[in-house]
């Protein structure tokens, strides 16, 4: 058999069987147009309940930074639990919304992939087998549960633990903010009453913001890597939600298990199919930020609708093309589960051929006593 290369097998199904594409956008932009929608509304129906009087709409009007500043603030006074309120519960609808669409939509997707595969393995096979599609299994020692409450629970599972994992990212984001504050402040303050016994006019280092940025970027990265592997793993899971060992679904948990496993066990074309595809939406994201910047530079020159419409256009073009990679990398997750291992494996090298060896010419050991530079004669003249 040819060996299987997961990352071009990803890159062929995308281009093969462009309707997995369109369902992976129509479940995410369905989400995203609705979070867009919820959040404009929510917005406008805000400014429409805060108090503006006449004294506030003449500041305002002064267009002085300093009236206008207290005009707002006069304006926004007291608002700050009632946008808090909206916020927490637009937030929370969302994110019902999304685990559902991407249950829905992943089970929907996946299942067409696991069959793509089962019919690709039969034809390499050279026989289809009777009974429908049957995959390979990945081979592992997680048990699979003979009962569970089928793919689309476990993925809904799945699906609020990611969504529990974001809000946890997010709320250790807040607390790195506030934890950098206080140091920050703590320090701060400890430096001003040291140095209250200077002299006025001499002016002191304030340490703080430098403390302050040694702490911040450390926490939010170490908080980003933890959230990005985590959701990574979730997501992965969800493959084996739908068909994991033995072609059966399993629970979340099980799943969960069997992603860690397969990740430890196929690291290599897993982590082929991760890089290749990472620096394909790396070069999208290149080119789409270049290409927004261009109709960018001519906005004194060409309307501001027109540069409007170029850079929606752009950008929307943009999100396409990554979830037409997504696809690429979840079918190349797929390929690599359900293709055997010996066929994902790389080719052996060559055997060198072996070197033909010339026999080389018999040592002469014995003197010849017919050679003329060994007479005794001299002079010796050449006979004619």
């Amino acid at each position: 058999m040819s060996r299987v290369s997961p990352t071009l097998e990803g890159f062929r199904v995308a281009f093969r069987r462009p309707s997995l594409t369109l369902a992976e956008i129509s479940w995410r932009w369905t989400v995203g147009a609705a979070a867009c929608a919820l959040f404009l509304f929510s917005v406008l129906e805000y400014l429409d309940t805060l108090p503006v009087t006449n004294v506030d709409a003449l500041l305002l009007r002064t267009r002085q930074p300093v009236l206008i500043g207290q005009a707002l603030g006069h304006i926004f006074r007291g608002s700050l639990p009632r946008i808090v309120m909206a916020l927490s519960v637009a937030a929370v609808a969302l994110t019902v919304l999304w685990i559902l669409a991407a249950s829905v939509g992943r089970m929907a997707t996946l299942r067409s992939l696991i069959d793509y595969f089962a019919e690709k393995q039969r034809s390499m096979n050279h026989g289809p087998r009777d009974g429908g599609s049957e995959s390979i299994p990945f081979t592992n020692s997680v048990p699979v549960p003979k009962k569970g409450s089928g793919p689309l629970g476990s993925l809904l599972r799945l699906n609020f633990l990611r969504a529990a994992v974001a809000l946890a990212a997010v709320l250790s984001f807040v607390g790195a903010i506030i934890l950098v504050q206080m140091v920050s402040v703590g320090f701060t303050s400890s430096s001003a009453a040291g140095g209250a016994t200077a002299a006025a006019s001499v002016p002191r280092p304030n340490p703080g913001p430098g403390l302050a940025f040694l702490l911040f970027f450390p926490l939010t990265g170490l908080t980003f890597a933890a959230w990005s592997t985590l959701n990574w793993i979730l997501s992965l899971a969800g493959m084996f939600a739908v068909c994991g060992a033995g072609n059966a679904a399993q629970d979340a948990m099980g799943a969960l298990s069997t992603a860690v496993g397969f990740c430890r066990e196929r690291a290599g074309p897993v982590f082929a199919v991760s890089t290749w595809t990472g620096l394909a939406h790396l070069t999208v994201f290149v080119v789409a930020t270049t290409a927004i910047s261009v109709p960018l530079g001519f906005v004194q020159i060409v309307p501001g609708r027109v540069v409007l419409i170029a850079v929606i256009l752009v950008t929307v073009a943009y999100f396409a093309v990554a979830d037409w990679l997504h696809m690429v990398r979840l079918a190349g997750y797929v390929c690599i589960a359900e293709m055997p291992e010996a066929l994902l494996a790389p080719p052996p090298p060559p055997t060198p051929l072996p070197v033909p060896t010339i026999a080389a010419p018999p040592v002469q050991t014995t003197i010849d006593r017919d050679e003329p530079i060994l007479s005794d004669l001299s002079n010796l003249a050449v006979e004619t």
